[in-house]
């Protein structure tokens, strides 16, 4: 485990939790503490972002998934939080504590807290899991978003070319999208990596007013492992997967062997136009 430790005190974000009926009709103050075991040495070197645990953006997704929360019981809460804080790399381990800022309890108390201490480990010992992941934007800066993107997923093991394509669905006049495909390594189940996903989005400032719509940054899990979901919540494989080849297209190059067979003939060619790696993307932007 790291010597090295990285903290995030005091974070106050209101959210729906607790047992009783009245804590279920509005949101309460909780309060975030987060220690954060890290190995700071290879930072302490090269000044490099890359090379450490990025506490802002943890703290913004921990705020998301706090504020989105209807969880009955703070020990859900916070085992959901220590999920998240470690499905950032470089943290080997991380303590949570977790306080009822307001418990509606009738003595005199200031308030009531639980606190964990997970790791790597603990939370899974021996598996990691394998998730293909889509990735389009198609507002303001694409390329910043995308690697906006790259910085907050976890484990990035591969990736496509970046391609440029024509807007499928939703309103007219859109403009055009960057497309691409990323395989990830993670400890998250496949409910906890759809949470993680979805804060991203919404640090990216993604807005959910039109179905099919413009977008910041979308994300979609296109496979996880080899497993099926179908329910209200998450549908794996991607269930228009083999209409797109926007996505068909980047995936080929990462994991050809999860493409339809013969996608590449029966599905049109037009619209969909590779761009290069996102990191030759990045350099010409900066030149």
């Amino acid at each position: 485990m790291a010597s090295d430790h990285i903290y995030i005190r005091g974070l106050r974000v209101m959210a729906l939790i607790g047992v009783l009926p009245a804590e279920r009709l509005a949101p309460q103050p909780l309060q975030i503490d987060v220690e954060m075991d890290v190995n700071l040495a290879v930072a302490g070197q090269t000044d490099d972002l890359g090379d450490t645990a990025n506490y802002g953006a943890i703290a913004d997704a921990i705020a998301v998934l706090v504020r989105a929360s209807s969880d009955i019981l703070l020990e859900r809460l916070i085992a959901r939080i220590a999920d998240c804080v470690l499905s950032f790399d470089h943290v080997a381990a991380v303590t949570v504590t977790l306080t009822k800022l307001q418990p509606p309890i009738d003595e005199d108390i200031d308030s009531t807290a639980v606190s964990i201490t997970r790791t790597r480990q603990s939370v899974n010992p021996t598996v990691r899991h394998r998730a293909i992941v889509a990735l389009g934007t198609n507002i303001g800066d694409r390329v910043a978003h995308l690697q906006f993107a790259l910085d907050h997923l976890p484990q990035v093991v591969a990736e496509s070319q970046v391609f440029e394509t024509d807007p499928v669905g939703g309103p007219q006049n859109q403009d055009a999208y960057l497309n691409m495909v990323v395989a990830l390594d993670t400890y998250l189940d496949p409910y906890a990596l759809l949470r993680l996903l979805n804060a991203v989005e919404a640090q990216a400032q993604r807005e959910r007013t039109i179905h099919w719509g413009p977008r910041t940054l979308d994300l979609d899990i296109l496979f996880y492992d080899n497993i099926t979901i179908n329910d209200d919540l998450l549908t794996i494989p991607h269930p228009r997967l083999h209409e797109r080849r926007f996505v068909l297209q980047p995936l080929s190059e990462i994991a050809p062997e999860l493409c339809p067979p013969k996608w590449d003939t029966t599905l049109e060619a037009g619209g969909v136009h590779a761009r290069g790696s996102l990191s030759n993307l990045i350099s010409t932007t900066e030149h």
